[in-house]
């Protein structure tokens, strides 16, 4: 069995020391092991990620003597991912549900005031057809449980 390790930064800004603690670590064992080094540019915030940014990742891995023996881009694996979660939906494994973040959060302490932890109560899955498509028809985007 072939170790791989990764180091999967954001390109939202330049590495930092805890950063490169974290590819060290991981480029230090896949040597020791005798394995492979990926680096996983973490993309998914089209929004924030820059191509400088990555450049420079890779330059200052580089520098440091870390190059890796790999690259992947998280962005690449969106059609895989999309795919994945249509699975997910059409088996029955995951469910929308239409709670805010303040109803949530009041959960919780309503739950913690009682000392139990906080666990999702599944609420969502009572709902009716009605009730979902009343929420989908206020603009209320589900959440995916």
């Amino acid at each position: 069995m072939t170790v791989i390790t990764r180091f999967a930064p954001s390109p939202t800004g330049r590495l930092h020391v805890g950063n490169i603690r974290t590819a060290l670590h991981n480029w230090m064992f896949a040597r020791a092991q005798g394995g492979r080094f990926l680096l996983r540019i973490d993309d998914t915030d089209a929004a924030r990620s820059e191509e400088r940014f990555v450049e420079a990742i890779r330059g200052d891995l580089d520098w440091l003597g870390m190059t890796p023996d790999g690259e992947e881009r998280q962005s690449a694996r969106f059609a895989l991912y999309e795919a994945r979660f249509a699975a997910l939906v059409e088996s029955g494994h995951i469910y929308p549900a239409y709670e805010s973040a303040q109803e949530l959060d009041l959960k919780r302490k309503i739950q913690a005031g009682r000392g139990l932890p906080p666990i999702y109560d599944r609420a969502a899955l009572s709902l009716t057809e009605a009730q979902r498509a009343a929420f989908e028809r206020d603009g209320v985007a589900p959440h995916w449980r």
